[in-house]
């Protein structure tokens, strides 16, 4: 939880924030981006990088293009990239601009081999039913909204993708979620 600021307000997060994982265990505090650490990496290490929520954050339009050309030029550059989970509100669908990421996301890594997974994560599925535990349905999503996804997907060249509904509070979806970190930590 202590782990990165969340907001209840969509759009606070207005940076890339890299988190290293399983790396420099015996650290007893956070590496921050120009740190000299001593010794090599590990090899099970990754990073997870978390981006701005494009379509939410309240920025001008000058911010919202640079941080859509550097995730054009990470997706297409990033050798060591080997998962992109692009998170979807259950309760909403995708929005016009996850459409934009999904065409950018089919154009820049639709038809190379050996390049990242895709996985469309749709979050908050506990808030869709009255009283949800891992026990006793712990998630959905409606089916309009699954529709409405399936057919963003497929108009942006990226149908293939998986989908993984998730939720915090009922931990639903969440092994399949570490399933695909582990292709990013067995590279």
């Amino acid at each position: 939880k202590s782990l990165a600021f969340t907001s209840k307000t969509p759009g606070k997060t207005q940076q890339f924030n890299y988190f290293a994982v399983n790396d420099k265990p015996d650290l007893e505090r956070q590496i921050r981006f120009g740190d000299e650490v001593p010794g090599t990496k590990d090899l099970d290490a990754f990073y997870i990088v978390d981006l701005p929520g494009f379509g939410f954050a309240k920025v001008p339009q000058k911010q919202r293009q640079q941080w859509s050309d550097f995730m054009d030029e990470y997706l297409q550059y990033r050798a060591t990239l080997r998962v992109v989970f692009h998170l979807i509100d259950a309760r909403h669908g995708p929005t016009e601009e996850d459409g934009k990421i999904m065409q950018r996301v089919g154009r820049l890594l639709g038809n190379q081999q050996n390049r990242a997974k895709y996985v469309v994560i749709l979050t908050k599925a506990d808030k869709n039913v009255k009283g949800a535990t891992l026990e006793k349905n712990p998630g959905k999503v409606t089916k309009s909204v699954l529709s409405k996804v399936v057919e963003t997907m497929n108009t942006n060249r990226v149908g293939y993708a998986p989908i993984v509904l998730t939720s915090a509070e009922t931990k639903l979806g969440r092994d399949e979620v570490w399933k695909y970190l582990r292709l990013a930590a067995e590279f």
